[in-house]
């Protein structure tokens, strides 16, 4: 099973769509194995977007990202990826499809709700980063079954 990253950012935590969010990822068949509601450091919120670093627009991303709590997840399922970032839709509000997290609440870049990894590898490191070996449950839900081949 592979495991991804999502944060719901602090836009989406100041209008209450925790629950929305979270709701819309059980549906869609994935499992929660992680979960913490924080407030972003300085430290962790450069690391998180280092890659960024030097362009325009990083110091808004940590101002942002570090300005309100956020809740960070990580999920799990057969190609949850993919899932996941079809789940939240495009980076850009006004280009996710119909039905998507980002469509039904987003309007701007900037306030786009959520983060979800990109890659294998990016999940791995961003699981790593944000969360500890020992904050990650594995565990057998009944529907398992019925959702995965």
């Amino acid at each position: 099973m592979q495991k991804t990253f999502v944060i719901v950012k602090p836009d989406a935590v100041q209008r209450g769509l925790i629950g929305e969010i979270t709701a819309r990822l059980e549906r869609r068949g994935l499992k929660l194995v992680g979960a913490k509601f924080l407030a972003v450091s300085q430290e962790l919120a450069e690391t998180h977007y280092a890659i960024h670093k030097g362009k325009p627009f990083y110091e808004g991303l940590i101002n942002y990202i570090t300005s309100s709590p956020v809740m960070a997840m990580v999920w799990e399922g057969p190609d949850a990826i993919a899932a996941v970032r079809q789940t939240m839709g495009a980076t850009r509000p006004t280009e996710a499809a119909p039905g998507s997290v980002r469509h039904d609440f987003g309007l701007e870049v900037g306030r786009n709700l959520t983060h979800a990894s990109d890659s294998p590898e990016n999940g791995e490191a961003e699981v790593n980063l944000w969360f500890k070996p020992e904050e990650l449950v594995s565990w057998e839900r009944a529907t398992d079954a019925w959702i995965f081949e």
